[in-house]
């Protein structure tokens, strides 16, 4: 079971908003320094998410490269902004070791099976759940799916791993959706869970419902004793 500390991106600093709303921002810390704390306490792997890049649907390559040379030998996993197969490798050559990716794959019905082919073990598929059903574009649009839906075109395509996100639970560290990460895990994929996750309590629960990972934000910034408003 990895723990993998969260780092939101927008503009040049490393944020944290509540509930994805980009008018409620609970921390705010320069890339380098946000990056440096995170890096001593040497994770598995670090989650990076271009807020910017997710609200404008462009891939800001500059950003991966830059948190890739700040990481080192840690591995990144990145989303935000990766809408084609052409920005995907662009992220990869960057320095990313994984994407992440919603709303691309959700836009039609042949692209999930698209990316799946080319990228496999390195893609993670966006999962990020509101009121059971999907959301894309920086979690502001429904994709029109539900949760059992979409894992049934997930599981049909040969995706390998999720990123499931419960967005209500999201920046507020109210716990995690333990319902949802059951109910998904049952799909046999691997299920990286977001949203709420305060503590090693935390992580311990879910790894007894069968995911693989759990990505910590705003829990992961008390840990190393940052001040969150």
């Amino acid at each position: 079971m990895q723990l993998i500390p969260a780092i939101d991106l927008l503009g040049d600093f490393a944020v944290r908003l509540k509930q994805g709303d980009y008018d409620r921002v609970l921390f705010r810390k320069p890339i380098e320094d946000f990056m440096a704390r995170i890096v001593a306490t040497n994770p598995p792997l670090i989650h990076i998410v271009d807020l910017e890049g997710a609200r404008d649907g462009e891939l800001r390559r500059d950003v991966v490269r830059r948190c890739s040379l700040l990481a080192g030998t840690i591995p990144l996993q990145v989303s935000g902004g990766i809408r084609t197969l052409a920005s995907a490798r662009d992220a990869l050559d960057a320095g990313a070791s994984r994407i992440i990716v919603g709303t691309a794959v959700w836009s039609t019905s042949e692209a999930l099976g698209e990316f799946v082919d080319a990228f496999n073990e390195q893609l993670v598929v966006a999962f990020d759940v509101r009121d059971g059903e999907l959301s894309v574009r920086g979690w502001k649009a429904s994709a029109g799916l539900g949760v059992d839906e979409a894992l049934h075109r997930c599981v049909v395509a040969g995706v390998t791993r999720l990123h499931v996100t419960a967005i209500q639970r999201d920046g507020t560290i109210g716990g995690p959706d333990l319902g949802l990460y059951r109910h998904v895990c049952a799909s046999g994929l691997k299920i990286v869970a977001a949203g709420g996750v305060r503590d090693d309590n935390d992580v311990a629960a879910l790894e007894r419902v069968g995911c693989e990972a759990a990505v910590m934000g705003l829990g992961y910034l008390r840990r190393i004793g940052l001040e969150v408003n």
